[in-house]
């Protein structure tokens, strides 16, 4: 799909993707979805390391490279040769925004870091995605999520409660934070670009997507000069704001609020704790937070999680089921919210993906195709930036560029 097939506000931006496994792939992917031209630089041997986390796979792809790459065009290209070089200098010649999340110096080593390209390409938004950032002691150290997640304060919150082992976040959740950071502030740079002509670097990592994510937390600490640590389901600040067993599952329960509570013991039929000074305002609910659920419980394991939801609905009381991720998939707000959509896949054929998060009014964006084998396009993509057959023939025949097809 070219630029002018696509939709979205970022229609007509091009993005020149020099990444691999998540972190700088999700920025890729939000900014293609709204519309953005994504094109994916891999390398020659075996493409992006997400290619060979499996199982599972589809057709021989890669489930989760497909699900970070979807909407995307390929191109798998030697950046240690000179040619290669030139290949990527001539797609950056009319490109908006480079991302890359190679290790500290890989970059610079190849020729092709940030001081250099800025002399060449003025206006190109640089965008690196690192474990701790571009500066700082431990700018050199490689990053992963498990490590983030320890060092970020995020394990350290996340667990059934004290005396257990420390538990990360089930999802990546600082690969993907560090993603959408990176997208907000590409699309930050861009407007200051359209203002000024001027690019920039935009630089996040997944030690700060974690810290990020720590703001409660962070606020208590700050103002206690005391760590919190984990509390399961419940919440920091709010009671009862947690998880509740049912007759037959889990149900989750948002009583946050004064009104919120009383409502909630009207439909449990336990208006007599409303008297309870150790429930009276949130202040004390969170003092006695245990108390609190231990009181709550026994009611909830009374019914069913459909019955209780249909009650808590009826009396407007905050609350869920706690979903297995097939259920997630299954249930109509999803549907309704395009977050399940359907692409055709040049070897797996009709899968399914993951939709945009963000809807527009005026200029919608959307999935934009499956993802790319590697190097199915390239022969497409050197032919927009200005090679002929012979040339395209004989950068394939010298190994500087592979082509795939189905």
């Amino acid at each position: 799909m070219t630029q002018a097939e696509r939709s979205g506000p970022l229609a007509g931006v091009k993005v020149v993707e020099l990444a691999h496994i998540m972190a700088g792939p999700v920025c890729g992917l939000m900014l293609g979805d709204m519309g953005a031209e994504v094109i994916k630089v891999e390398k020659i041997e075996g493409g992006d390391d997400t290619r060979r986390s499996v199982p599972p796979a589809i057709e021989g792809e890669s489930a989760a490279y497909m699900m970070m790459n979807r909407g995307k065009r390929g191109i798998a290209l030697d950046l240690k040769s000179a040619d290669g070089k030139t290949v990527l200098r001539r797609l950056l010649a009319d490109a908006d925004v480079l991302i890359e999340n190679y290790r500290a110096g890989t970059m610079e080593r190849l020729g092709l870091g940030y001081d250099v390209l800025r002399r060449e390409f003025p206006g190109l938004v640089y965008c690196s995605l690192s474990g701790f950032g571009r500066s700082g002691p431990y700018a050199d150290r490689a990053g992963f999520d498990l490590v983030a997640q320890g060092m970020s304060g995020l394990m350290s919150i996340t667990g059934e409660g004290p005396g257990r082992p420390p538990m990360k976040c089930g999802p990546p959740v600082t690969d993907i934070t560090a993603g959408l950071l990176a997208a907000m502030g590409v699309l930050a740079a861009h407007v200051h670009k359209l203002k000024t002509g001027e690019g920039q670097i935009v630089d996040t990592s997944l030690f700060e997507a974690g810290i990020t994510l720590t703001y409660w937390q962070s606020a208590i600490a700050m103002a206690t000069g005391v760590a919190p640590g984990p509390m399961g389901s419940a919440h920091p600040l709010n009671a009862p704001y947690e998880a509740f067993e049912t007759k037959d599952g889990w149900i989750t329960i948002g009583a946050a609020n004064q009104t919120n509570w009383l409502r909630l013991l009207a439909v449990l039929g336990a208006e007599d704790l409303a008297d309870d000074p150790r429930f009276s305002a949130n202040r004390d609910r969170m003092a006695n937070r245990e108390a609190l659920a231990a009181a709550l419980a026994p009611h909830f394991r009374t019914a069913s999680s459909d019955d209780w939801l249909a009650r808590l609905e009826a009396g407007g009381v905050p609350a869920g089921p706690v979903l297995d991720v097939l259920a997630m998939k299954a249930d109509p707000q999803t549907r309704a919210r395009a977050m399940v959509v359907e692409v055709e896949h040049a070897r797996a054929g009709r899968m399914e993906t993951l939709g945009l998060p963000v809807k527009f009014s005026a200029t919608p964006g959307r999935v934009h195709g499956p993802a790319p084998l590697l190097g199915e396009h390239s022969r497409a993509i050197l032919r927009e930036a200005g090679y002929d057959e012979a040339a395209i023939a004989d950068l394939v025949a010298r190994g500087v560029v592979r082509e795939t097809t189905a």
